[in-house]
């Protein structure tokens, strides 16, 4: 499982980002996580607010920061 963080390095995508790894955690699942801070490379994935979350290429949360448990169910249910 590949996860992207889609963010400029805001405190909001750096909350995001720990959201994501206390998720991983907590899931027990294992996973590349990637950080994605170039503008024109978020703008490829169509986000218009960051942070974002991209789960295996598919963007799932834009312009908020997820609880830990909500990326949680999310990893779940992709993986």
């Amino acid at each position: 499982m590949r996860i992207q963080i889609l963010g400029t390095g805001c405190p909001k995508c750096k909350k995001l980002a720990e959201n994501t790894e206390a998720a991983l955690k907590q899931t027990g699942i294992s996973a590349e996580v990637e950080k994605v801070t170039a503008v024109a490379e978020i703008a490829k994935f169509g986000v218009m607010f960051t942070p974002a979350l991209a789960i295996d290429g598919e963007v799932k949360v834009a312009g908020k920061v997820p609880t830990a448990d909500k990326i949680a169910e999310l990893l779940s249910a992709a993986g």
